[in-house]
């Protein structure tokens, strides 16, 4: 009786888990497209063919969508920098931080979308995400970097706010994602590999900021 009552328990909770999921796919999705304004709770139970109050089962409201949907998209942009925490020297922490900046976002356009391309709300309840701890929050591990390059004289002198250098190398690196999710697919353009243009990119950065034999 006990492993029947189990087992429906363990049904049960992946029931609800690939609900959410679906939930969540349908919402991001929508909210790319049709804009987060734009969307309703209803347009989303629409897509996915459940009740709105089915819906409401899981989410308050839209806004706990968004904010369920950036947490998630959030800490794995953070986790994905985490193996990189080990390289000792700042400046190619710097640059391995670009490139998996860069492969994230070509690998989960979708999440990119929302989290940097599309108008929302700013989202207050970042459900455990700690603003200013490099393990958790993306941006906080990017500026430790340029803090300790600085510190370190790697970068030119003029170069003495880590906020601003900060700012510099991911708005480089949001305009390469963007640009090749928003028009990969316009052949007005001769597209270069994603990914060796990226590492181009890399070095054109860091070599106009750093002092030379620095690089």
């Amino acid at each position: 009786m006990a492993t029947r009552s189990t087992a429906s328990l363990e049904r049960r909770q992946r029931e609800r888990s690939d609900t959410r999921r679906k939930i969540l796919d349908a919402a991001r999705e929508m909210f790319v497209r049709k804009g987060y304004e734009a969307t309703t709770m209803r347009a989303i139970a629409d897509r996915i063919g459940y009740t709105p109050t089915a819906i409401y089962h899981h989410f308050r409201n839209k806004d706990a969508l968004l904010t369920e949907l950036t947490t998630q998209d959030f800490r794995a942009l953070a986790q994905a920098f985490q193996q990189i925490g080990a390289v000792e020297d700042p400046v190619e922490r710097l640059r391995r931080t670009g490139q998996s900046y860069i492969e994230f976002g070509l690998t989960h356009p979708m999440q990119y979308r929302l989290m940097f391309m599309t108008p929302h709300p700013g989202v207050k309840d970042t459900k455990g995400i700690k603003q200013g701890d490099p393990s958790q929050d993306a941006y906080a591990f990017l500026t430790q970097a340029c803090v300790q390059a600085i510190a370190a004289g790697y970068f030119r002198p003029e170069l003495k706010d880590p906020q601003e250098v900060a700012q510099i190398l991911w708005s480089a690196c949001h305009g390469f994602v963007s640009l090749r999710i928003a028009k990969e697919h316009d052949d007005w353009v001769e597209w270069r590999d994603v990914r060796a243009t990226a590492t181009r990119l890399h070095e054109v950065m860091l070599n106009g900021l750093t002092l030379k034999g620095n690089q």
